[in-house]
C-alpha cells in the first residue's frame, strides 16, 4: 500500500492542539501547545514540533522539543486563584487560593525582517489559572525548529511588560514588514447595564485577571474581546496601542450568533485579511474578513467544527463527536488550502490531538464549512485495504455526547483512551456509532475487526456504508472474554465505489474497539 496519511495526522501517541501551520522555507511546520496524553490539565508538556515537505503531507519530521517552560522567567511563580473553574459557586464565596506558573499556552510564531524566528506563548497554571494574567512572553532562534531562547516580555515603549487587556492566546504575522500582534479572549457575552454596581461580578473578573478594580472599569468597551498591537523592530515593544478589532458587544453586528471567545490568528489571502478564531460555541474555528487587519470585520462564517454542528444544519445536540475547545488556521499548501484544529480524547479537554481538512476558498472569499474526515491530509480517500486503527474515527457518537469543558468527565461514554501504548475507542454502549470517511473500495469482500468486551454481557458490531443504512455484515463478540481482544471476520459485499464506513454497536455489555482490517 502507498504512504497514506489520516486523522489525526500526528503519531497517535502526540497531542498538539491550538495548532498554527506555517510555511517556512519548503517545509510545513505545526506549532501548537502540547498536552499530556490523559493528561489532568491543559498544556502540561513543553513545546515541541512537527514538519513536513509542501510536496509530501504524508511525511510528519519529529523536530523535537524547541522550548521548555522552564525557560521562562515566571516559572514556578504562584499567583492568586479565586477557584474560578468551580461551577456553581458565587463570586462571594469564592476563597483565594494559590496557583503556579508552570505550562505554556498555545503559541505563534512568525520570522521577522531580521530572518530569525519569534515565538509568542503565555502562562498559566492548573487549569488555566494564570493565563489571564501574565505579559505575553517572546523566545528567539536562528531556525524554525529552534532551539529557542527567552528574549524578554512584550513591552512599553518605557520596557515595563504591556498588560493591556488580556492577554491570551498571542497570534502574529509578518505583513510584509510590519509585524501584527493578536490575542484576547472574551468569556461573557451578557450586555451588563449594572457593571459597576455588580460587586459579584467585579470580584469574579478581579480573580480571574488579577488586575484591579479600577483598571477593570478604565476600558471604554471592556478588558475583554479580541485585541491587536503592533510591534516595534525589535520584536518585543509595541509601537502604537493596543485596540479591539471587532466589537465586544456583538448584538446587532454579524457576530451575534457566533461571537470571539479565544484563539485569534490572522491569515492575508491577496489583499483581504482573514480574521481566524474560536467561538462562544466553542467547537468551531470561525473567520470574519476586512480591507483592514485592525477595523471593520464582517462575519463570514464557520470553517469546521468538531462536531460537524452547523454542517447542513446540524444541531448543537446532534453533534457526531464529544465537542469542545477547538484552536488553529488555515493555510494553503500547493495550491490547496487547510484547516487545521484538534479534537478531543480521553473525556476531556485535557487530551486534544491535530488534525486538518481541505477547504475551499471561493471566488467570491468566503469559506464553506468542511466535514471533518478521517482522510484529512490525505490526497483522496484512505485504501480500501489494510489495517487501521480504530481511533482515526471521525464521528463518534451514542447519540448524546457531551460538550467538553474544563473538567474530565466521570461517567460513561464512548471515547478514544489508552492503556499504554494500547490506543482504542473505549467505553462503548449499546446504540453507539464510529464513523469513518472515506475509503476508496475495491474488491473488499472481508472486513476483520479487533475489539473486547470490557465488562460481562454481549455484543455486536453492525457494519453499514451510511449511519442509517443497512448492514452489510455483523461482527458478533458473544461469548468473548472481557477484557482480551478477539479478532472477528466478516464477509461482505461492497461495489467498488468511495464510501464511508460505520460500525454501530448492540449489545448488553461495553465494548472497545482496537482496529479494522479491509482485504480483498
Amino acid at each position: 500500500m502507498k504512504k497514506q496519511v489520516y486523522n489525526p495526522y500526528l503519531p497517535l501517541s502526540e497531542y498538539i492542539p491550538d495548532g498554527e501551520p506555517h510555511i517556512f522555507d519548503g517545509r510545513v511546520y505545526i506549532f501548537g501547545s502540547h498536552d499530556k496524553e490523559a493528561g489532568e490539565t491543559f498544556c502540561m508538556l513543553d513545546y515541541v514540533t512537527y514538519s513536513a515537505p509542501v510536496d509530501d503531507l504524508t511525511d510528519w519530521r519529529y523536530e523535537g522539543v524547541i522550548y521548555k517552560a522552564s525557560q521562562d522567567p515566571q516559572y514556578g511563580t504562584e499567583v492568586p486563584w479565586f477557584n474560578h473553574v468551580e461551577e456553581n459557586v458565587a463570586a462571594s464565596a469564592l476563597t483565594e487560593k494559590t496557583n503556579t506558573l508552570q505550562y505554556m499556552y498555545a503559541p505563534d510564531v512568525v520570522r521577522g525582517n531580521d530572518g530569525k524566528y519569534y515565538l509568542y506563548y503565555a502562562m498559566g497554571g492548573d487549569y488555566g489559572v494564570g493565563g489571564y494574567t501574565c505579559p505575553i512572553s517572546v523566545a528567539v532562534a536562528e531556525k524554525p525548529v529552534g532551539p529557542y531562547e527567552f528574549l524578554g516580555f512584550v513591552r512599553n515603549p518605557d520596557g515595563t511588560p504591556m498588560k493591556r487587556y488580556i492577554l491570551f492566546d498571542p497570534a502574529v504575522i509578518n505583513d510584509n514588514g510590519t509585524i501584527r500582534l493578536y490575542y484576547g479572549t472574551q468569556y461573557d457575552y451578557e450586555e451588563r447595564d449594572d457593571f459597576k454596581d455588580n460587586p459579584e461580578y467585579m470580584r469574579q473578573e478581579i480573580g480571574m485577571f488579577n488586575r484591579s478594580e479600577e483598571e477593570i472599569l478604565s476600558y471604554e468597551d471592556s478588558i475583554m474581546g479580541p485585541i491587536t498591537v503592533t510591534l516595534q523592530d525589535d520584536m518585543l515593544t509595541i509601537a502604537d496601542e493596543p485596540r479591539h478589532i471587532i466589537p465586544y458587544r456583538v448584538k446587532g453586528t454579524s457576530f451575534e450568533e457566533h461571537p470571539f471567545f479565544e484563539g485569534p490568528s490572522m491569515r492575508k489571502i491577496g489583499e483581504k485579511y482573514y480574521f481566524i478564531y474560536s467561538s462562544k460555541q466553542n467547537h468551531e474555528l470561525c473567520y470574519a474578513t476586512s480591507d483592514y487587519p485592525d477595523k471593520d470585520f464582517v462575519f463570514g462564517g464557520t470553517i469546521v467544527s468538531n462536531g460537524d454542528v452547523g454542517l447542513n444544519g446540524r444541531k448543537s445536540e446532534d453533534r457526531l463527536n464529544m465537542t469542545g475547545t477547538t484552536h488553529g488556521s488555515i493555510i494553503e499548501i500547493n495550491g490547496q488550502w487547510y484547516v487545521f484544529y484538534h479534537r478531543l480524547t480521553h473525556k476531556s479537554d485535557y487530551s486534544r490531538q491535530s488534525c486538518a481538512e481541505k477547504i475551499t476558498v471561493l471566488p467570491d472569499g468566503s469559506i464553506p464549512q468542511t466535514e471533518i474526515t478521517s482522510c484529512g491530509l490525505n490526497n483522496g480517500p484512505l485504501e480500501g485495504r489494510g489495517t487501521y486503527p480504530a481511533v482515526i474515527c471521525c464521528n463518534l457518537t451514542n447519540g448524546n455526547m457531551p460538550h467538553g469543558s474544563n473538567r474530565i468527565y466521570r461517567f460513561s461514554f464512548p471515547n478514544v483512551t489508552n492503556r499504554g501504548d494500547e490506543r482504542f475507542v473505549g467505553e462503548i454502549c449499546d446504540g453507539t456509532l464510529i464513523g469513518y470517511k472515506f475509503f476508496k473500495m475495491q474488491g473488499v469482500r472481508t472486513i476483520c475487526i479487533k475489539a473486547m468486551l470490557e465488562e460481562e454481557g454481549s455484543g455486536e458490531f453492525e457494519i453499514r456504508l451510511s449511519p442509517e443504512g443497512a448492514s452489510i455484515g455483523t461482527a458478533t463478540l458473544t461469548g468473548s472474554v472481557p477484557d482480551v481482544w478477539t479478532e472477528v471476520s466478516v464477509d461482505v459485499t461492497i461495489p467498488d465505489g468511495v464510501y464511508p464506513l460505520y460500525f454501530v454497536y448492540k449489545g448488553t455489555g461495553r465494548a472497545a474497539l482496537k482496529e479494522f482490517t479491509l482485504e480483498g
